[in-house]
Order: structure tokens, then sequence, then C-alpha cells
């Protein structure tokens, strides 16, 4: 009896050790995200002018950037009056008018920036991934 209960407390401890790294790395993914949220949708808007459903819909194809419209929609607004995009609406044959979003010169400028900052970032990261730390010399005090 007293092993049954020590093993069922360990494995509880335990899995709550797992539902806790678990947690930390969801926690961990959605601050990457959030970080690149509006590099993400700058870059989706490159090219022609699209409306928000379909810019919604292009980021759900990837795990990484799949995002609701409650997140999408004020992100665009905030994005247009920072004037890094334009906004119009746009009637197609019969169906109703669609908001379609583009880069502005601006924006296009703030794309170019923060994909550099993100692809150092990156190099950087995938560089201490890969290079072990020297050991540090005792005798020369580092």
């Amino acid at each position: 009896m007293f092993c049954l209960i020590h093993c069922t407390t360990r494995y509880v401890v335990e899995q709550g050790k797992a539902v806790e790294n678990e947690d930390s790395q969801d926690k961990w993914q959605i601050q990457i995200r959030k970080g690149a949220l509006e590099l993400v949708i700058l870059a989706a808007l490159r090219g022609p002018p699209v409306y928000g459903l379909a810019l919604l819909r292009h980021l759900q194809q990837f795990p990484t950037t799949a995002i609701t419209e409650g997140t999408l929609y004020p992100l665009l607004d905030r994005l247009k009056r920072d004037e890094l995009v334009s906004a119009d609406w746009i009637q197609e044959g019969s169906t109703r008018p669609r908001k379609y979003y583009q880069l502005t010169a601006k924006g296009e400028q703030r794309l170019q920036t923060l994909a550099a900052a993100w692809q150092q970032s990156v190099a950087d990261i995938n560089a201490l991934l890969t290079t072990p730390t020297p050991a540090a010399d005792p005798r020369k005090g580092t």
C-alpha cells in the first residue's frame, strides 16, 4: 500500500512537471508569435491588395502564423494608423464590398527593417545552438 501511494504521488508530481513544461513551451511559442506578428502581417501583404478574410486564411495555412480575426483586424487597424498599410473598400461583382489591404512604401521599409532584424536574430540563435560555449581558462580569470 505504501508503495502504491508513493508511486501514485510520484506519478502525479511527474505529470505535473510534464504539464508545467508543456505550458512553459506553449507560453514561449506564444511570445515568439506575438513578437513576430507585425513582420508576418507585413510580409503577407507584399504583392497585390488582399482582403482581410483571404489574408486570415493564408496565415492559417501555417501553424506558427495561424491567428484569429480578433487578432488580425486590430493589428491591421494599427498598421493603417501607422501608415504601414493602406485600406480601400472594393466592390467585386455582386458581392458586398470588401476592405483590401496593401503595403505602403513606409510599410515596405518597415518590412525590410524587421526582416533584417529577424534574420540576424535567427542567425545568432542558430550559431548559439550549434556552437559550444568555450571553456573558461581559470588561469586568465575568465
